[in-house]
């Protein structure tokens, strides 16, 4: 079964296992810090089902009029040390189920 493409979906490889991933969520900002909330990449290998959503914490917050994050920006190194520290976290990419939310900090780790 084929699955839909995502617009910008980038193919990765991370310990010699394709993986293809997405930008799922912008930073998303707030005068309540409380509020705020940092990108959200979504990850699954390419041969797998189960997704897995990587929350990073949110940076500084940009200054009125840049443009906005874009999935092309990110750094190929920082999302392979994000699925690498999924994947010790636990994450099953090729097992069945929902989608897991993993948090990682600034540098995927």
């Amino acid at each position: 079964m084929s699955r839909k493409k995502h617009i910008d979906e980038f193919e990765i490889e991370v310990g010699g296992e394709p993986y293809v991933w997405w930008l799922q969520r912008r930073p998303q900002w707030s005068s309540d810090p409380a509020e705020r909330r940092g990108m959200g990449i979504a990850v699954r290998h390419r041969e797998g089902r189960r997704e897995a959503v990587l929350e990073f914490p949110p940076g500084p917050q940009p200054r009125f009029g840049l443009r906005q994050l874009q999935a092309s920006q990110i750094a190929p190194e920082l999302v392979a040390k994000a699925i690498a520290s999924a994947l010790e976290a636990g994450w099953e990419p090729l097992s069945r189920g929902k989608a897991v939310i993993i948090a990682v900090d600034a540098e995927g780790g």
